[in-house]
């Protein structure tokens, strides 16, 4: 609604930082990284699920929430990116403390997963560097503000007798 009556009035909003290389490929990366990660803890749900025991509700509620950030982050929010960051740190800390209790339960008289236990340890220590890239893009993509907006107000179409020149004179 604000939008529109702008519009009337001839203001257009511009957001110059979003224009930059750097914003963009910052972007492109958070998002990224969202959608690995939420496609790594995927990949480790399924294969692991009759040994996961507690953690289920957890690991489905970080896919789709991974999923809706790198949403929000392809639409420009610059507020979900201290979120994404501040989950990234929960996360990289169930990964580096799982990591090695995946590779243990390769043993005989522990259950057998979907995927082999050690596949399953790689992918969640390979958890642990895909969260900090993704803290350290996040808080990147924070510092260069995304949210900057400028007022332009639009100029009005030049008269007709500007365009062919100056009027003759009178005699």
């Amino acid at each position: 609604m604000v939008a529109d009556v702008m519009a009337d009035l001839g203001v257009i909003i511009e957001h110059p930082n979003r224009r930059k290389a750097a914003s963009k490929f910052t972007r492109a990366i958070v998002v990224l990284l969202l959608l690995v990660s939420a496609g790594l803890v995927l990949i480790i749900s399924i294969g692991g699920w009759d040994a996961i025991e507690g953690a289920k509700f957890l690991q489905v509620s970080y896919i789709v929430i991974y999923v809706v950030l790198a949403v929000f982050v392809l639409r420009w929010s610059r507020g979900v990116l201290p979120l994404a960051a501040a989950l990234a740190i929960v996360l990289l800390i169930f990964a580096a403390v799982s990591a090695p209790a995946w590779f243990e339960r390769d043993k005989a008289g522990f259950t057998n997963p979907a995927l082999d236990e050690g596949i399953l340890g790689l992918l969640t220590a390979l958890l642990v560097p895909v969260q900090l890239l993704l803290i350290a893009f996040s808080m990147s993509g924070f510092r260069q503000a995304w949210n900057v907006e400028v007022e332009r107000h639009e100029e009005p179409p030049p008269d007709r007798q500007e365009r062919r020149g100056p009027a003759p004179a009178a005699a």
